[in-house]
């Protein structure tokens, strides 16, 4: 039996070194002709059961011995091969490096976007929080506890979409404050509210059916219009640059009470001082405090609602509110880098 266990390992030798064809295929025929249960390595150790009790131990060693040793013979060859073929693979993949290189184009933030993280960011620095809601709202939430019932005069300024008679699309993002209230159930309250707001408007170079808006809210004990004032310079001046004045002029809104239109000061090409509107504000109407479970005697606030596009194209001199909609790349690369 010895001499048989040499010949099985001299024949995978010969077989190993003398192919020079050999393929990964045919490894795993030698695995099979030396390892596998019908294989040389097994009829060794059924023909132990004819030898002598005393000399199993020693040919069953050996017979083990050769079975680790065609294992691992196997196991390098099959490690010569790949990385035989992976050479190969690699000598007709090979990079030329004198090419130039891919070139990578990095997007830029949207400038509405850029806006509204602006705001955000000076907002949340200011101890607000910022809060969101549903695009698709109810007529309670957008119209009814903003103080216009069903027919009120006021919502004409608001021609809506409407999916029934008691769903739309919000026409601005009120209604969130008014979820809002609800859920603080009377305590103070500190909120801004960007979002998509809808209205049944021709587009146009100025006009667009659907536009982003951010909408502020204070409720608390002792709010004054004093307050309000200083949050609008204190924004506009974030917005445009510190030397930018503010204008009041009363307006009218039948959410607050009273209310007014802020314009910004600019300087004209003669030199002189303008100003241009930029977006609403006023004290919370005693109305919408008490929908809203707060005591008007006791609590007082303030809101404010600014058009995103509005601010994106006074800031950044564009010319038409589409641009922000057509995703035409030229348009939106300018903004690389806007702050």
């Amino acid at each position: 039996m010895k001499d048989k266990i040499k010949q099985i390992l001299n024949d995978l030798n010969d077989k190993l070194k003398n192919n020079a064809e050999l393929q990964l295929a045919n490894l795993e025929e030698l695995r099979q002709k030396f390892l596998s249960k019908k294989g040389e390595v097994a009829n060794l150790m059924q023909s132990l059961k004819n030898i002598p009790n005393e000399e199993k131990p020693i040919l069953g060693k050996l017979i083990n011995e050769l079975k680790e040793e065609i294992t691992l013979k196997l196991q390098n060859k099959k490690q010569e091969l790949e990385d035989a073929e992976l050479l190969k693979v690699l000598e007709t993949e090979k990079i030329d490096i004198t090419l130039p290189g891919y070139e990578f184009h990095t997007g830029s933030i949207h400038p509405l976007n850029a806006v509204i993280e602006q705001v955000e960011d000076l907002f949340i620095g200011l101890g607000f929080m910022v809060a969101e809601g549903p695009e698709v709202e109810k007529d309670l939430y957008n119209f009814e506890m903003m103080n216009m019932e069903k027919d009120h005069p006021a919502r004409a300024m608001q021609d809506s979409f409407y999916i029934d008679q008691e769903t739309l699309l919000r026409t601005h993002t009120s209604p969130v404050q008014a979820r809002m209230m609800l859920e603080n159930k009377g305590n103070p309250l500190r909120i801004i509210c960007p979002g998509k707001v809808y209205r049944r408007d021709n587009d146009d170079a100025t006009h667009s059916h659907q536009f982003m808006q951010i909408e502020g809210l204070v409720i608390d004990k002792d709010i004054s219009f004093a307050n309000l004032k200083e949050t609008l310079l204190t924004l506009v001046q974030n917005l445009f640059g510190k030397d930018r004045e503010i204008r009041l002029r009363p307006s009218y809104f039948p959410f607050t009470e009273p209310s007014v239109e802020v314009d910004v000061s600019y300087v004209k090409k003669d030199g002189s001082k303008g100003y241009i509107e930029v977006l609403g504000a006023g004290l919370v109407h005693p109305n919408v405090l008490k929908m809203a479970g707060y005591n008007p005697e006791e609590f007082s606030g303030f809101a404010f609602g600014i058009g995103v596009e509005r601010i994106a194209i006074l800031k950044y001199h564009i010319d038409d509110i589409r641009h922000f909609y057509t995703n035409d790349i030229r348009f939106l690369s300018q903004f690389k880098g806007v702050k």
